[in-house]
């Protein structure tokens, strides 16, 4: 470029204090429809693929006889897959129409609140994963046995006095519950560096442009 956005910006000032400045809005326009863009592709895309994932894993456990994490993995991306939904028909709601800056708050605005759900969500998440798959393992069946009902006869044997909460070693529960507290505790910040990890760049991209922009119009 033989100018730079700012020498531009400054130049689209006249006399009657009109801000008229055609190539700088056509930049910041074509920007911000750039990164919206390739923001939503990349969001109809991990839509998509948790959709053609939960439809895999879910024969795949039953295969593996391990059909109770299947099952309940697939509730869960099914889940996760309705409130996208829903976030998506959000985030086409953004009014097209206003100008870059405008636009792109809007799309800023979308965008907290998604991280925002995302965190309260990962809340639950990550607990949730971690009992599909204890529920998976511990009851899959091999060679006639199942392991959980094995490993709770042994602990009972070598520990005979150990006090049972439905069937249950008291420790074993206790254990449970510790890890699924403790992912509860970390799932938010997993959760965003789940996000960061996807759609970081753009944001970064977006929170710069923004800030360009209001630098500008000072």
């Amino acid at each position: 470029m033989e100018k730079s956005i700012e020498s531009i910006w400054k130049e689209g000032f006249v006399k009657d204090d009109k801000l008229i400045a055609p190539k700088v809005n056509d930049l910041y326009n074509q920007k911000s429809i750039d990164i919206v863009s390739k923001f939503k592709r990349m969001y109809r895309i991990n839509v998509i693929g948790i959709i053609i994932f939960s439809f895999i894993l879910l024969p795949v456990t039953f295969l593996v006889k391990i059909p109770y994490m299947g099952i309940m993995m697939f509730l869960l991306f099914n889940l996760i897959i309705i409130v996208n939904r829903k976030t998506i028909y959000a985030l086409n709601k953004i009014d097209n129409s206003l100008n870059s800056y405008e636009y792109l708050l809007s799309f800023k605005g979308w965008t907290d609140q998604l991280i925002d759900t995302n965190t309260k969500f990962s809340r639950f998440l990550y607990p949730y994963v971690f009992l599909s798959m204890f529920f998976g393992f511990w009851l899959r069946e091999i060679g006639g046995d199942i392991p959980g009902n094995v490993l709770v006869d042994e602990f009972i044997k070598e520990f005979p006095n150990t006090p049972l909460v439905f069937g249950f070693p008291l420790v074993f529960v206790g254990i449970m519950l510790f890890v699924m507290f403790f992912l509860a505790l970390v799932g938010a910040r997993i959760g965003k560096w789940d996000f960061n990890l996807g759609y970081g760049r753009i944001m970064k991209r977006l929170n710069t442009m923004i800030k360009d922009m209001e630098e500008l119009k000072k």
